[in-house]
């Protein structure tokens, strides 16, 4: 059983204090081949889902956006698009090497935003600060998700949407490929493409420790979501959970 001071790495239990440690480490070695490595997990259907996502959003001009574990821009480059002028999008990560990345991209592609290195769990913003707060693939690397979703909740507007892109419960029927593919491919492309096999081992452990549709929805009514719809996508290889701060 997980005491209160430890909690899952993986499938491995740690210390609370050293998980935050072992994250940034992951993180630290694949963040300049992480697009790649995305691209050749996903065969490239991340693309998609976060495309998805972005329609899902529904940002519009003016409207302030926060992007947590925002990584290598994907998303806080797709808004940044939509805001336009009198608009926001700031981009963070508690992660300095992938923001850093992430910030090089945006920079490359000409668009300049706020770039901020934050714990979700604790974000440095007033209350009710903005209309749109997004996270993908990054709430099951958390510590206390249920703390980070609070925050979430509170820098949102009354109105405003969280948009949670993460992996999550297969269909029972593609079980058990999938366990083989996460199991036996995901760190063998680590190790090839990456040069990082347990990274990509993590990675595939973490998914499965991470809470299944109903279970995460449940997590975001407790934290203060009025209302949280899911999209299921891939077959519910990833989901998109939208919650409505009431």
């Amino acid at each position: 059983m997980i005491s209160m001071s430890s909690t899952h790495f993986g499938f491995q239990t740690v210390d609370e204090r050293d998980k935050a440690r072992r994250v940034r480490g992951v993180f630290d070695s694949v963040a300049s081949r992480y697009d790649i490595m995305n691209d050749l997990m996903s065969m490239g259907m991340h693309r998609a889902w976060k495309a998805y996502t972005v329609t899902v959003a529904d940002v519009r001009p003016g409207h302030q956006v926060l992007d947590i574990a925002g990584g290598t821009g994907d998303l806080a480059l797709a808004f940044a698009k939509r805001v336009g002028a009198t608009g926001r999008v700031v981009h963070t990560d508690i992660n300095e090497a992938m923001l850093r990345t992430g910030r090089d991209r945006l920079l490359d592609a000409g668009v300049v935003l706020p770039t901020l290195v934050c714990d979700a769990e604790h974000l440095p913003f007033p209350d009710a600060s903005f209309d749109r707060v997004s996270v993908a693939f990054g709430l099951r690397n958390m510590t206390h998700k249920d703390q980070a979703l609070r925050e979430m909740c509170r820098v949102l507007k009354p109105g405003g949407k969280l948009m949670v892109l993460e992996f999550s419960k297969v269909a029972q029927p593609l079980e058990k490929i999938y366990d083989w593919y996460s199991f036996n491919i995901l760190p063998q492309l680590g190790r090839w493409v990456a040069r990082d096999e347990a990274s990509y081992r993590y990675l595939a452990e973490s998914i499965r420790m991470h809470p299944g549709q109903e279970e995460l929805k449940d997590l975001m009514k407790q934290s203060g979501f009025g209302h949280v719809d899911i999209h299921n996508l891939s077959a519910g290889v990833v989901a998109l959970h939208v919650g409505i701060r009431c």
